[in-house]
């Protein structure tokens, strides 16, 4: 009986001898990775070409002083963009800490001030002040957790009202003015803002030391990968046991130490607080966050990107108002249409 041939030639078909397929799925593979990390630099990348385009347009954008005075603009919103890294990791939002800074500000120009006048020592008076405005942030942060874990209320709305309660407090305690810092507390606080550490602003060293801090809790403890994994899957964290409550709330609490840090360095440069100290902040606070990178969903971002991001929105300010390319009055809607075109990016990309 002949064999069957049939079957002898259907073996071929089977696999390939050449292995064209599997360098084709490398290629893609790399391909892939390639364009991840595109993306990865995408602020880094930006934050280039606007310092040489700054540079073309204003040779005075180059200079040193110039470049330590948008460090020291972007250390204020920097640090509190840290904290908001955390909780848009996590999934939340916040809406008020503009107007958390107001109030905090506020009470604690109040607080120093009759302080001054009662302690005998006006330096003591100073450094009770700026605890107390960590102390005010902190709190304030924990009554958001609570309202939103506790109290199962969105993170929208719970700091969409907080927004209009803070600013309103302020704009009572100051009676629709300002409130303002003796001279001589004045005088004595000034060195947080004015002074400087080899040639670099306290604020700037202030804000690298929150960054470098951000970026070990978020990358190297417990906490930050509970973070990263309740923005990722929130119910899968509960069943890992996670305390996703409590995570939360830490959140908030350590973005509102971020604003009372914040606010605590930016009360002496102008010594007063008004309707308007910190207007936008949270506008400027989120585009940094989302700018550098992290995923408006949650679940992944970094702090290094938040920094760049931060450094990136500050120098976009600058140019305009060393040039004459748009108004500067347009500076928030700039911010408003980089906020709308990332998160447009980001949903491409999903």
């Amino acid at each position: 009986m002949p064999p069957e041939p049939s079957l002898q030639a259907a073996e071929p078909l089977e696999s390939p001898p050449d292995g064209r397929a599997a360098p084709a799925a490398h290629r893609s593979a790399a391909a892939e990775g390639w364009l991840v990390r595109l993306r990865s630099l995408g602020p880094v990348i930006g934050l280039v070409l606007l310092c040489i385009a700054g540079t073309m347009l204003n040779s005075d954008f180059a200079s040193l002083d110039n470049a330590m005075n948008v460090l020291t603009r972007t250390a204020f919103i920097g640090i509190i963009a840290v904290g908001m890294c955390f909780v848009i990791i996590s999934g939340g939002i916040d809406l008020s800490v503009g107007s958390m800074a107001a109030l905090i500000a506020g009470s604690v120009i109040m607080f120093i001030n009759m302080a001054g006048a009662h302690l005998a020592s006006p330096l003591l008076a100073v450094v009770l002040g700026a605890l107390l405005a960590v102390v005010l942030g902190a709190v304030f942060g924990l009554v958001h957790g609570l309202l939103i874990t506790k109290g199962r209320i969105e993170p929208f709305i719970v700091t969409l009202g907080t927004l209009g309660i803070f600013r309103a407090y302020l704009t009572y305690f100051a009676d629709g003015g300002a409130i303002t810092l003796d001279n001589a507390l004045a005088d004595l606080y000034s060195p947080v803002y004015y002074a400087s550490l080899f040639g670099v602003p306290v604020p700037v060293w202030v804000f690298l030391i929150v960054a470098l801090i951000g970026g070990v809790v978020l990358n190297r403890t417990a906490f930050g990968r509970y973070v990263q994994a309740i923005g990722s899957n929130e119910q899968v964290a509960r069943y890992a046991a996670v305390d996703v409550d409590r995570v939360k709330i830490l959140t908030y609490v350590l973005l509102g130490v971020c604003v009372g840090v914040a606010t605590l360095l930016y009360v002496p440069r102008l010594g007063s607080a008004s309707p308007t100290t910190g207007l936008l902040w949270e506008l400027e606070a989120i585009a940094a966050v989302i700018v550098g990178g992290t995923a408006l969903k949650g679940g992944a971002g970094s702090i290094t990107g938040t920094v760049i991001g931060a450094v990136l929105l500050s120098v976009i300010s600058n140019i305009l108002n060393l040039t004459s390319i748009i108004s500067v009055y347009l500076n928030a809607a700039v911010q408003g249409f980089v906020i709308i075109g990332v998160a447009f990016s980001q949903r491409s990309r999903r």
